[in-house]
C-alpha cells in the first residue's frame, strides 16, 4: 500500500470512529490515551492535517500536557458525507460490480488462450467457463437489484410539503447519507442544522423548528423525546419544545 492509500485508510478509519463514537476525541494518541489517528508523523499527519483543513473534523478545544498540546475534535456533516461517498453500500457494491462486468469480459480471451495450447482440455475448460460466467452473471443481477432498492429508497418529499418546508429534501438526504455510512445513533438537532444552512444560510432557529414539527407531523422524520438522565444539552438554544415534550435528535 502507498503512502497516499495508507493516509485515505487512515482517514476513513477515523471518521468512521467519530461517527460511531459521538462526541469528542482527541484528533491524535498521546501517550497511552487513544485518539483518532494512532500517531502523530507520517501518514497518520498526513490523513489528521487533511480531516481539519478540508472541514472533516473541526477542533472543540485543547489542552497542555506537559510540552504537548492535546487537540480534541468532532465529527461534522461535511465528515459523514465524504465518509458516505467513500465507504457507503451503494459504492462498494458498485466497484463489486465493476469487477465483476471486468472478469466476465477477459473469460472469453482466456478461454481461448487457453484452448489454443491445450486442445485435449477443451471440454473441461469450456463447462467451467461457462459455469464462472453464470455465478458472475448472477451475482451481477444480485448487485443490480441491491443498488436498485438503495436507489428506490431515496428520500421522498412531496412537492407540497417541499414548498413550506424548501429544505426538508436536504435535511432527509443528510439523514439518509448519515444512515448509510453507518450512524447508529440518532441525529442531534444542532448537527442537521450544520449540515440544512450549508445550502440554506437565511435558516433560523424559529425556521428550522417549525420545519421540523410539519415533518414529523406528516411522518416523514421523527423527534425524538430527550432523556435528561441520559445526556446534557450542549447547546440549548436547538432544543425544541413541543406539547410539554422536549426533542434534541431526529431520527427517520
Amino acid at each position: 500500500m502507498d503512502a497516499k492509500d495508507r493516509s485515505e485508510d487512515l482517514l476513513i478509519a477515523a471518521l468512521a470512529r467519530a461517527l460511531a463514537e459521538p462526541g469528542e476525541h482527541r484528533l491524535c494518541k498521546a501517550g497511552k490515551l487513544d485518539g483518532l489517528f494512532p500517531g502523530r508523523t507520517g501518514a497518520n499527519a498526513e490523513a489528521a492535517t487533511r480531516a481539519l483543513r478540508d472541514g472533516l473534523l473541526e477542533g472543540t478545544r485543547s489542552e497542555a500536557r506537559g510540552k504537548t498540546t492535546v487537540e480534541w475534535v468532532r465529527l461534522t456533516p461535511r465528515g459523514v458525507d465524504f465518509l458516505h461517498e467513500h465507504e457507503s453500500p451503494a459504492r462498494l457494491l458498485d466497484e463489486l460490480r465493476t469487477a465483476l462486468r471486468a472478469v466476465r469480459e477477459s473469460v472469453p480471451a482466456w478461454q481461448a488462450e487457453l484452448l489454443h495450447d491445450l486442445d485435449a482440455l477443451t471440454a473441461r475448460i469450456t463447462e467451467d467457463s461457462q459455469q464462472l460466467v453464470q455465478k458472475l452473471e448472477a451475482l451481477t443481477r444480485r448487485v443490480e437489484a441491491v443498488l436498485k432498492r438503495m436507489e428506490d429508497d431515496r428520500p421522498e418529499l412531496s412537492d407540497g410539503l417541499a414548498a413550506v418546508v424548501p429544505w426538508g429534501r436536504d435535511a432527509l438526504g443528510y439523514l439518509q447519507r448519515r444512515r448509510a455510512a453507518g450512524a447508529a445513533d440518532d441525529c442531534s438537532l444542532p448537527e442537521l442544522f450544520k449540515a440544512v444552512t450549508a445550502r440554506h444560510a437565511d435558516l433560523s432557529i424559529a425556521a428550522f423548528h417549525e420545519g421540523l414539527r410539519r415533518l414529523h407531523e406528516e411522518k416523514v422524520l421523527k423527534l425524538v423525546p430527550f432523556d435528561p438522565s441520559s445526556a446534557t444539552l450542549p447547546q440549548p438554544e436547538f432544543a425544541l419544545l413541543d406539547r410539554g415534550l422536549l426533542f434534541y435528535h431526529v431520527g427517520r
